[in-house]
């Protein structure tokens, strides 16, 4: 494999010290809607996912271009953009999920992007001036470009070590192949 096919997350795992969680490029992700206190059975799914598919099945596919990782509060996170369809989706995502009626805090991701690792114990002795260096010396271009044609309903949860998910449903957006 040419070093420039390799995955933008894996150019810097190595890079994760103590106190950080290395998110597996299996494990990219980008988040719409943290619906903090609903789980799967405490709603109907049937009807969630109609909900979810009736309201974001005519949105189109786009693009998202991910940039450089940074280091946040709780974890080193690539930043994408245009922002303006994923907030349209994060929008009906989140309107569908209310509509269950169920009582939730809904933490939504106003702006696309990707975690690539968290904060987890000893996250209080990562020192991110001497991360950051490190992120800044990747001699290389980071930004990929990936597109955007569907969502996943997940259940998540966090272990105290890693995001853990289990899948619910997959819907397309308008233009998308099955």
């Amino acid at each position: 494999m040419a070093e420039q096919d390799i995955p933008i997350a894996a150019l810097h795992e190595h890079l994760v010290p103590p106190g950080l969680q290395s998110v597996g490029v299996d494990g990219m992700h980008c988040t719409l809607l943290h619906a903090i206190g609903l789980g799967r059975d405490d709603v109907d799914i049937d009807t969630l996912v109609k909900d979810v598919t009736s309201r974001v099945s005519t949105m189109s596919a786009f693009t998202l271009t991910f940039d450089r990782p940074a280091v946040g509060p709780f974890a080193i996170e690539l930043s994408g953009w245009p922002g303006r369809p994923f907030t349209t989706l994060v929008d009906a995502v989140s309107q569908a999920t209310a509509r269950t009626g169920v009582a939730f805090k809904p933490e939504p991701s106003r702006y696309p992007h990707m975690s690539t690792a968290y904060t987890t114990a000893g996250a209080e002795h990562v020192d991110p001036l001497t991360l950051k260096a490190s992120l800044a010396d990747i001699d290389r271009p980071l930004s990929a470009t990936v597109l955007a044609d569907r969502i996943h309903l997940v259940e998540q949860w966090h272990d105290g070590a890693h995001i853990r998910r289990e899948p619910i449903a997959e819907v397309l957006l308008a233009g998308a192949a099955a």
